[in-house]
């Protein structure tokens, strides 16, 4: 008759001993293969394990995408705040030149602001 013996070594290689007698009609021999732990005690804690990684790394790469697109509304809001400060210091500057344009004419069309050297060509 046939014997069988089997056990574990590791989680995934099995090893099987058969010992046959003289007598053993090998026609009718049929091997099946079955693991020693049931499947769903190893497998379940192995997929809790997993299903709880991939939570965590999901959850990560969702804060991540989360903080990117918070951080690229930022740039957008400081960058229209720049491109609004450079139009109004563009908008200044031509104000500042047509200020010191009307002064000087002021100056130039008053005596009290005459130059010292409008003194000397009257003498």
């Amino acid at each position: 008759m046939a014997r069988m013996d089997s056990h574990t070594e590791d989680d995934d290689d099995m090893f099987i001993n058969v010992s046959l007698e003289d007598s053993t009609d090998f026609s009718s021999l049929k091997l099946q293969l079955s693991p020693i732990d049931p499947p769903s005690t190893m497998m379940n804690s192995d997929m809790d394990a997993l299903d709880v990684e991939n939570q965590i790394e999901l959850e990560e790469k969702t804060r991540l995408i989360n903080q990117v697109l918070e951080l690229q509304h930022t740039l957008e809001d400081l960058s229209a705040r720049v491109d609004a400060v450079k139009e109004e210091n563009l908008k200044l500057k031509s104000e500042n030149q047509v200020l010191g344009q009307y002064i000087e004419n002021l100056m130039s069309a008053s005596s009290v602001f005459q130059t010292t050297d409008t003194k000397s060509k009257r003498k």
